[in-house]
């Protein structure tokens, strides 16, 4: 039955039958009379089907929500099992907005020195995706913001406050500067993350709240290759405090508080909010309250 309720599941994410039987490493025949066995336990049509997936009907809707309920604790009993006979391991999968991929070694090294048995994946998503990843239990926990757009049904812990710092050359147009406005900001040219990015989208409000106009020279998914442009001395950008720290600046590249407004978003990490929680996750979560107790008492921005 749990087999089959994970074919479900990969098969309303996926919409695609053989995409979906991919995914599960099943033939895609095997997948369609799995979920044929569970429409005929259930008693009812879960999957529109013509020449291709249609949908789900509004039982699979229904359904699909119990199926992601039931597959989530299905594993957290399965984890803690194995973890009373042999300490935690297993696979914890993470996925993070891309300015705040920089700190997540902050909970995990800490984490993988409590539990050497445990190793990790970590992907780069947008905010969205991030969101839409854990309902559909393809990853454990998340990093993204807490504070700007809706989060939907998840658990958060909140990790650290992230301030804005315009990147820039020390001889380009106010890189001589001790803090500069959004209004200034607005007047030069930017190489700013995809508006796909919600923290292209925090920009973009600030930018207009202060009456310019967002109009980059280049944008990219990706920090490493915004920061690589700043770094010839030739571009500028707007990135967090915290990146801009991490990724360490050397001369003649400063960082300069963008101030009217001084703009903070929180950034923290959400997991499902089922209980009981997987013991992996819990362990992570236990790790990142303990990151946010040492960022407050070492005088941290949050």
């Amino acid at each position: 039955m749990i087999d089959k309720l994970e074919f479900f599941i990969a098969l309303a994410r996926e919409q695609h039958f053989g995409k979906a039987a991919e995914v599960c490493g099943i033939t895609q025949p095997t997948l369609s009379a799995g979920i044929k066995q569970l429409e005929d336990t259930l008693g009812v049509l879960l999957v529109n089907r013509g020449a291709r997936f249609m949908g789900l009907t509004p039982e699979g809707d229904r359904v699909l929500d119990w199926a992601r309920r039931i597959v989530s604790d299905t594993r957290a009993m399965r984890q803690e099992v194995h973890a009373l006979r042999h300490g935690l391991m297993g696979h914890l999968r993470l996925a993070a907005i891309p300015t705040a991929l920089a700190m997540v070694s902050a909970l995990t090294t800490p984490y993988r020195e409590r539990h050497p048995g445990v190793h990790f994946s970590i992907l780069s998503r947008t905010s969205q995706e991030v969101l839409g990843m854990l309902e559909n239990l393809e990853i454990d926990a998340g990093l993204t913001y807490l504070d700007n757009e809706p989060l939907g049904r998840v658990r958060s812990i909140p990790l650290y406050r992230e301030h804005y710092r315009l990147l820039t050359s020390r001889d380009s147009p106010l890189g001589d500067r001790d803090q500069v406005t959004w209004a200034e900001v607005g007047h030069i040219p930017l190489c700013l993350l995809t508006p796909d990015m919600q923290n292209r989208r925090i920009i973009d409000r600030l930018l207009l709240g202060a009456g310019a106009r967002p109009a980059p020279t280049l944008e990219s998914n990706s920090m490493i290759v915004l920061f690589s442009h700043v770094r010839t001395g030739k571009w500028a950008s707007v990135m967090p405090e915290v990146l801009a720290s991490t990724l360490g600046l050397t001369d003649p590249i400063r960082a300069i508080p963008i101030v009217e407004p001084d703009a903070v978003h929180t950034i923290g990490l959400v997991v499902p909010n089922r209980e009981p929680m997987t013991p992996l996750t819990a362990a992570l979560v236990t790790e990142a309250r303990r990151f946010a107790r040492s960022h407050v008492e070492g005088g941290g921005t949050f």
